[in-house]
């Protein structure tokens, strides 16, 4: 275990141990890693079938950084900012392009190659190696991001930092996420799956195969390499039968699917638009 763990959970449960230089580092140190990407709030696992692990006392550090950081102004050539988590730094050094006005702040790992167009990740968040987050597409706090991922325009990815436990948006490496896309509350998207344009993921969002001759049901999870399309579904309430928004899983990606395909390419397979 992580030596700092005990310290952030003692600091997290009794505020007054900030006052305390050990727990304050115990907590910058742990940011500073979260920022090298040599921390992360969840672990990816060793294979497609098993859970990621959330690290609840990592959540609980950044927290505890709103805590300890007092409002500063921050200054950015004319743009001026006045908040308590200051901008990353040290982007060309780390091999990350950013395009103005694109955000990121310190405490969000960006590995080398990724592009941040006009767009923001937050504190805590992940980002791959190679991927794109494409205009005014967000990463929330503690999103877990691949490498080789495309965010289109406009995605939103949630964030959550309470309950600590609580586990992130999760989108895996080579995943392909359509503009307008919304995935919230600790959804996880398989490796390599299409998403198309206006999706929306949630907890509860059912998610239907149907590929094959029975349609399979799933929530909270898009397995690998699905291509996922806007779907309704009729359902009874007490006032009549309504159509209610899900999500369909219309089929796999192919072998032979270059994995920067764009939407529409990965679609025509299935006869759909994005």
């Amino acid at each position: 275990m992580d030596p700092r763990q005990a310290l952030v959970e003692s600091a997290y449960s009794d505020r007054s141990l900030l006052e305390t230089g050990t727990y304050r580092e115990a907590v910058e140190t742990v940011l500073e890693d979260l920022d090298k990407g040599r921390l992360r709030v969840a672990s990816p696992p060793s294979s497609d079938d098993g859970e990621w692990t959330v690290h609840a006392w990592i959540k609980q550090a950044i927290l505890l950084y709103f805590a300890i950081r007092a409002m500063e102004k921050i200054e950015v050539g004319p743009f001026e900012f006045h908040d308590k988590i200051p901008l990353k730094k040290g982007l060309d050094a780390a091999g990350v392009r950013v395009v103005p006005p694109g955000v990121v702040r310190y405490g969000a790992h960006v590995a080398r190659g990724a592009i941040v167009m006009p767009g923001y990740v937050n504190i805590g968040a992940f980002v791959g190696a190679g991927t794109m987050v494409d205009t005014w597409a967000t990463v929330g706090s503690c999103a877990q991001v691949g490498a080789n991922v495309h965010l289109s325009g406009g995605v939103g990815l949630g964030g959550v930092l309470e309950p600590p436990s609580a586990t992130p948006v999760i989108i895996e490496d080579g995943a392909f996420i359509g503009s307008r896309v919304i995935v919230v509350e600790g959804v996880r998207v398989g490796r390599e799956a299409v998403v198309g344009a206006g999706v929306i993921l949630t907890a509860s969002t059912v998610i239907l195969d149907v590929s094959g001759s029975e349609p399979k049901e799933y929530r909270g999870y898009v397995p690998p390499r699905s291509v996922v399309i806007p779907g309704m579904r009729t359902k009874k309430f007490p006032a009549g039968e309504f159509a209610v928004p899900c999500a369909l899983i219309v089929g796999r990606r192919s072998a032979s699917t270059d994995k920067k395909t764009s939407l529409n390419e990965a679609l025509r397979d299935f006869g759909v638009s994005a």
